[in-house]
């Protein structure tokens, strides 16, 4: 890899950052991309969509109770490489061919990058299907309340929160604003990671537009008095996703309201999140959850206020969903998934406190010659103070002290009389918990260039530039790393 990230490259890099990912100046229409590679709204026939579901197969439903939905969701493809959703309704439910046609088409003409976009229809005998981009990294309720590997983090969820708002602002601008059923099941992600409003809740499901959850619990008051759908019920579901985001898990609404004014919101709080959030960031949070959750539907905001609210609590703009969400990404080719050790996993999820365990556990033993080195210096007056000073350094590295251990393995390194990729790894360490990554970054590179084959050095470079915001020199650094590994393991 070699000095990748000279001080000179380092300053280029920083003033060429990508905007941010929240830019929401290209959404109006919808995204660039979306409006370039979206087809226009067509109309299929059944045979194309029998052929691109293989028959409409069951190995091919990706709908959330499968067999049993009223209305199917089919995984199909077009052609070689465009993917697509297929929503198969109950017979009954569109009885009028006429009208379907219009309100799919009505719907298609929705172009933004924050929808899982409708691109077409099909209408033939009593077959009603919908036809929209097909989003294959699951739904928000599989990531929030049924995560495998590690929970949805806090970046992440204020993110999904924004792009909801700003989906809903979208639909409301052109004439939308009723949205039918909104839950987590109804929140996609893409092939980046970022959340996708799907276009089909904006689709009637009847000829009157009676439609809303079976679950009372969670069904805005004025459904139950009046069994319509406004724009403020769809604020009122989007507060109790704001809910399912701050807790993890489906909260009624009412025990929610109870909690939020017995001032016991922190007991709504995902216990998975301790320690990644401000109390101020949170309160905000349940705050906006509370107006949208208000009983009297004039009292809820709207969602261009929501916008606004959700972008001044943003974290970690720079740094794309895929890798909040550790999403496997390559648009070049379809590889396999990095397997990272331990320590790269540590520096991937920017877990400081794992990687602290790991550097204070594995100590000084990859350090080339060290040892024998420190113990024949041992014997020189001279060296005492030196060495003094690396041992102070790991006492206050030991106790999470860094700023102290940042001073003392100063003072080892200034001595100039002996070189340790291990101390330049500790001390970069300190100086990412000090927030100073820049610093940690000159660090690894130093430890690399010491010790050109340890892993270690790769990775905690790795965890510097992710914190600079630079996620694709990150990943790459990661798979050197990893590589190192694999190869020392072989040897």
């Amino acid at each position: 890899m070699g000095a990748r990230c000279s001080k000179f490259s380092l300053c280029w890099w920083q003033s060429h950052l990508k905007p941010s990912v929240l830019d929401p100046s290209d959404l109006e229409n919808g995204g660039k991309a979306d409006r370039n590679s979206l087809p226009s709204f067509t109309e299929f026939s059944l045979d194309q969509l029998k052929a691109a579901t293989s028959g409409f197969s069951s190995d091919n439903i990706v709908s959330e109770h499968g067999e049993k939905a009223p209305n199917i969701v089919y995984k199909g493809k077009l052609d070689a490489d465009r993917w697509i959703a297929v929503k198969r309704f109950n017979k009954l439910a569109w009885p009028d061919s006429r009208q379907f046609v219009e309100e799919a088409r009505s719907v298609g003409n929705l172009r933004n990058e924050r929808l899982a976009n409708l691109i077409g229809c099909c209408c033939e005998g009593d077959e009603r299907l919908l036809v929209a981009e097909f989003m294959p990294n699951e739904t928000l309720a599989k990531h929030l309340f049924h995560w495998e590997t590690q929970p949805m983090k806090w970046a992440m969820r204020l993110r999904v929160a924004l792009y909801l708002a700003q989906a809903l602002e979208y639909c409301s601008s052109k004439g939308r604003a009723l949205y039918h059923d909104l839950n987590a099941y109804r929140v996609l992600f893409d092939q980046d990671g970022n959340p996708r409003l799907s276009c089909f809740g904006l689709m009637k499901n009847s000829r009157d537009g009676k439609s809303y959850s079976t679950n009372l619990a969670f069904t805005p008051p004025e459904y139950l008095r009046t069994g319509r759908v406004t724009p403020e019920s769809v604020v009122y579901s989007f507060g109790t996703l704001l809910l399912d985001l701050l807790s993890g898990k489906h909260i009624p609404p009412s025990h929610a309201l109870d909690l939020i004014r017995g001032k016991n919101f922190l007991m709504l709080m995902d216990s998975c999140l301790e320690g990644h959030f401000s109390n101020d960031d949170g309160t905000e949070l349940v705050r906006l959850a509370s107006r949208c959750l208000q009983y009297e539907a004039r009292e809820r905001p709207n969602a261009k206020s929501l916008v606004t609210a959700l972008m001044s609590l943003q974290k970690e703009t720079e740094v794309p969903s895929y890798i909040l969400m550790s999403i496997a990404h390559d648009t070049a080719s379809p590889a396999e998934p990095l397997s990272l050790t331990p320590f790269g996993e540590a520096c991937l999820r920017m877990d400081l406190t794992a990687i602290h365990e790991i550097l204070d556990k594995i100590g000084y033993k990859d350090d080339e010659g060290i040892a024998n080195e420190l113990s024949f210096q041992m014997w020189t007056n001279q060296m005492q103070e030196t060495l003094n000073s690396k041992k102070h350094g790991d006492t206050a590295f030991r106790a999470k002290d860094f700023t102290t251990a940042i001073d003392c393995y100063t003072q080892f390194i200034d001595g100039g009389t002996m070189v340790s990729p291990t101390v330049y790894a500790r001390r970069c360490l300190s100086y990412l918990m000090n927030d100073m990554p820049q610093e940690a970054l000159g660090d690894a590179m130093q430890a690399q260039v010491v010790s050109p084959e340890w892993a270690t050095a790769f990775y905690l470079q790795a965890a510097a530039l992710f914190s600079l915001g630079m996620d694709t020199d990150a990943q790459e650094t990661l798979k050197d790393g990893t590589n190192l590994e694999v190869k020392k393991s072989k040897n």
